[in-house]
């Protein structure tokens, strides 16, 4: 089964002034990803305001973006949502569609048991089907929930198609026991932008990067010079993508990266209320701050 690896960018979803989902600048935004040589494209997750979408918002922008790939990249659609019914309907959807696989995140708000979350993926493994690879997406600081290891190692003795984790959290312990699930065939990827060559040595796969809408090629860049060995060149990329990530993550970092594309002539729409743009004040403080990347 297919597997995320490398810099994996986790889209962004454009909407228009009147509040719609933009799927003409969806499909914009992932062909200029892919040109710039992004290999995954991951829409539909947190960075994408998957929670401000309907699920036939969802399924229509992860058809876009399939349509979008058209063979020159992989897709792996996030499909978690607020209820199993709703997480089934979108992994169905995604395998119908030619997704390469999925990623499911839990019900948030609501704290669940381990019994309670192992049930929901055992659910969603099953609807998927032996052969659909599904990522484990834990979030604790968003989703109210935290994955333990051993809820992983459970899921993925028994069923084949969970295949890895995306973990949105900066703990190496955690990751560390990760990566050793199913003697280290467990696929671990992370979404602490400013610790990916850490992470990659520790045996994680990859990033999923919210900020590599806006700059692509320099994640893309990084993860090239670590995979021919140069470690050297790698490490000040990384430094270089630390020092981004400073101007595009301190606040609202959603809001700073469609700004950030914006600044790079992608008009890739507005944030869905309740959550706002950057004003005019904070977008020129940002775009002073961001010169050298530009």
């Amino acid at each position: 089964m297919k597997r995320m690896k490398g810099i994996v960018a986790a889209l962004t979803t454009p909407f228009t002034d009147n509040d719609c989902v933009d799927y003409d600048a969806a499909y914009d935004s992932a062909k200029f990803l892919i040109d710039k040589g992004i290999q995954f494209l991951y829409p539909c997750g947190t960075t994408g305001e998957m929670h401000l979408m309907s699920v036939e918002e969802r399924k229509k922008l992860a058809e876009t973006i399939v349509s979008a790939a058209a063979g020159k990249a992989s897709i792996f659609v996030q499909c978690g949502a607020m209820t199993t019914r709703d997480t089934c309907s979108l992994i169905e959807h995604a395998k119908k569609i030619g997704a390469d696989g999925v990623g499911i995140v839990t019900p948030t708000f609501f704290s669940m048991s381990d019994e309670e979350l192992i049930e929901y993926y055992k659910a969603a493994a099953v609807c998927a089907g032996k052969d659909f690879p599904i990522y484990i997406y834990n979030i604790p600081q968003c989703s109210a929930n935290d994955i333990s290891a051993d809820v992983c190692r459970k899921l993925a003795e028994e069923y084949e198609n969970i295949i890895g984790i995306k973990y949105s959290w900066n703990d190496a312990g955690r990751i560390s026991d990760y990566v050793r699930i199913k003697d280290y065939s467990f696929s671990v990827l992370v979404g602490m932008e400013g610790h990916i060559l850490p992470y990659l040595s520790m045996g994680c796969d990859g990033v999923v990067s919210g900020c590599a809408n806006a700059f692509p090629e320099l994640f893309v860049a990084m993860y090239r010079a670590y995979s021919e060995g140069n470690g050297g060149q790698a490490l000040r990329l990384q430094r270089r993508i630390d020092d981004l990530l400073k101007i595009l993550t301190p606040d609202h970092s959603i809001a700073r990266v469609k700004a950030a594309q914006h600044m790079r002539g992608k008009n890739y729409g507005r944030m869905r209320a309740p959550l706002q743009a950057l004003d005019q004040a904070a977008y020129v403080e940002m775009e002073k701050a961001l010169k050298d990347f530009l």
